[in-house]
């Protein structure tokens, strides 16, 4: 992620029902027990969910530690959003930042903050291109001085059926977008991530088509809830939840929501995306949280949390139907 192509591709764009009061957060201070995931590593996206990536330091390309933004002051905390709340407590982020999926360092959850560690994130930029009026590149610190930053706490919802709560700090996709202004033509929104040969997951699994990508709708992309990430936890975003960009759209499987974002193009028609390439049967194009609709492998139908290991039913559109059911007029697992 972060090949250069014809174009520079390297740098990438009232109370609702289920609203209950905000949770405290829970203290950090959490015992984590460690343990090695294991599973044979194989083409498809199945083989490699619950498998144990490789155990060597992450590349020297990108071992120097980043220094924290010296330009940004006062940005940190923002300000929390009291629209998107939610009926449970915030996961712990000693435990939401050990538990990650970010297969371009390794497949085992409980090592991505490990091999992670070391990314560089600054410099960074983000190209915005394709069916735009005004195709532009911009910094990401440029960003984070310049776009209204709140924090928002969201569910996040695994297509594996884990679960966490997440104080997101970041800013509307839609505010980016209406920067470029998107043409007539535009339809949907394509989404490149990282892409860096001498990382350890990338350098180990040449079989999948890296870098990763992946697409919305442009109603989908434009939706209130649909978040450029630039922080977490009141600070910015450390390595293993997609520093220094990554995009949050809480109403679809994870996967939807890729990290470490370099390039954003709008596009006219569907863009193709990495887990719906390699297994189209498991992983669909629009991945809306439906807990009717079963993977093929297992059921959607509860949750478990990751904080606490309780398992609670799932919610469809992950809870957030007030804001996104009207995209779907057939349903979340039928929406076309």
């Amino acid at each position: 992620m972060g090949r250069r192509r014809s174009v520079v591709r390297v740098r990438a764009l009232s109370r609702a029902g289920w609203e209950i009061p905000e949770q405290s957060v829970t203290p950090e201070g959490v015992f984590l027990r460690r343990r090695e995931l294991l599973a044979a590593l194989g083409y498809g996206a199945g083989a490699l969910l619950l498998g144990c990536g490789p155990d060597r330091p992450a590349a020297s390309a990108r071992a120097a530690a980043t220094p924290p933004p010296s330009e940004l002051p006062g940005r940190y905390p923002a300000p929390r959003s009291r629209r998107y709340r939610v009926d449970r407590a915030i996961t712990p982020e000693a435990i939401a930042g050990r538990y990650n999926n970010f297969y371009e360092f390794t497949t085992d959850k409980e090592r991505v903050h490990e091999l992670a560690a070391g990314m560089r994130t600054r410099p960074w930029q983000v190209e915005v291109t394709g069916l735009v009026h005004r195709p532009r590149t911009f910094d990401v610190d440029e960003l984070v001085r310049r776009m209204p930053l709140e924090e928002r706490v969201y569910r996040f919802r695994c297509v594996e059926a884990w679960a966490m709560v997440v104080p997101w700090t970041g800013f509307p996709l839609r505010a980016l977008l209406e920067e470029v202004q998107p043409t007539r033509a535009a339809r949907y929104v394509r989404f490149v991530s990282i892409h860096d040969p001498e990382l350890p997951g990338v350098a180990s699994q040449p079989w999948y088509p890296w870098p990763y990508f992946e697409g919305l709708r442009l109603d989908e992309a434009t939706n209130e809830l649909s978040l450029l990430a630039t922080g977490i936890y009141g600070h910015p975003l450390p390595p293993q939840h997609g520093a220094p960009l990554r995009l949050v759209v809480p109403w679809k499987y994870g996967f939807k929501s890729l990290k470490s974002l370099v390039r954003i193009e709008l596009v006219a028609e569907r863009p193709p995306t990495f887990w719906n390439r390699l297994q189209p049967r498991e992983y669909g194009f629009y991945a809306n949280v439906d807990p009717h609709t079963p993977h093929p492998r297992w059921s959607q139908a509860s949750e478990r949390r990751i904080d606490t290991g309780a398992r609670v039913p799932t919610q469809v559109y992950n809870g957030y139907g007030a804001f996104v059911a009207d995209l779907y007029p057939r349903g979340p697992s039928n929406p076309a």
